[in-house]
């Protein structure tokens, strides 16, 4: 006969047994905390609003992550104003970035940020990745923080590649190079993700030898009959932290697309380590 006491000791036994099988299981843990940066020095993408609004949505669906935003908005053009609001942004980041702020955060998201935001300590964000954060860039979030001449800046490194140029908007298909991975499953992308309309970024300081490769091109976006080998999406691993980056994202209705979505929660789960998936580079 089964006791109140037995029932009890079974249901712990079950609960300690989801919480090894996947941490992320068990309602106790909660969803992760994840913070989103979109602050702009550079070029502020009209999208952003929209990037905020779809991440809010998508961790409260999915029941996976909640969010907190720290957001500039664009530079004004009054002299004066744009000091303020310089002031403002440095002060926010100061709030939510500090050494000891960064503590409190799963892992961290820079949507279409541009240009060399002021952080609090950079060196401790990067460290903090590398301890077994997830870090998740979208779009512009390599054209984030360039190096000096000649120099690649240490989060160009974590992050695994940077923005070169880009050409006219333009019709694309991505190949998918790892139909197993959470951001590019086969069963939701087929072969490739074609996207009738995006700005596709053309890289450098990029190895492929160092990243796991998720979308690539094998056509130059916009000189369709030139050839060649263009990444768009890939993760990697950074000290303990994981790192997950795809240069889609630049307009709005891209950030509405329902596959798009799965990619980047796929990406998300991943970097959170609440999915398997490789990291390892591809063989050439």
């Amino acid at each position: 006969m089964i006791t109140t006491r037995h029932r009890f000791l079974l249901f712990a036994a079950v609960t300690l047994l989801l919480a090894w099988v996947n941490p992320s299981a068990t309602a106790a843990d909660g969803p992760k905390k994840l913070l989103v940066v979109t602050t702009t020095v550079g070029f502020p993408h009209s999208s952003i609003p929209t990037a905020e609004k779809v991440l809010t949505q998508m961790g409260d669906k999915s029941g996976v992550f909640t969010v907190e935003i720290v957001r500039s908005g664009p530079r004004p053009r009054d002299k004066e104003q744009a000091t303020a609001w310089m002031d403002k942004m440095t002060k926010d980041l100061a709030e939510k970035m500090n050494p000891e702020a960064l503590k409190k955060y799963d892992g961290f998201i820079f949507a279409n940020t541009t240009g060399v935001l002021p952080l609090p300590d950079k060196q401790a964000f990067l460290a903090a990745i590398r301890s077994g954060k997830a870090f998740v860039g979208m779009h512009s979030a390599s054209d984030t923080f360039h190096g000096e001449k000649g120099t690649v800046d240490p989060y160009i490194e974590m992050l695994g590649g940077e923005f070169l140029t880009h050409g006219a908007q333009a019709g694309v298909e991505c190949l998918l190079r790892d139909p197993n991975h959470p951001a590019t499953l086969k069963k939701d992308f087929g072969e490739s993700f074609c996207i009738e309309q995006e700005e596709i970024y053309l890289m450098k300081n990029y190895d492929s030898s160092k990243v796991h490769e998720l979308l690539v091109l094998d056509k130059h976006p916009n000189k369709k009959t030139e050839k060649g080998h263009f990444p768009v999406a890939w993760c990697k691993e950074y000290g303990a932290g994981k790192v997950f980056y795809t240069s889609l994202g630049h307009r709005e209705d891209v950030w509405e697309n329902a596959r798009y979505q799965k990619h980047i929660l796929g990406g998300i789960k991943w970097a959170l380590g609440m999915e398997p998936g490789d990291a390892k580079p591809q063989t050439k």
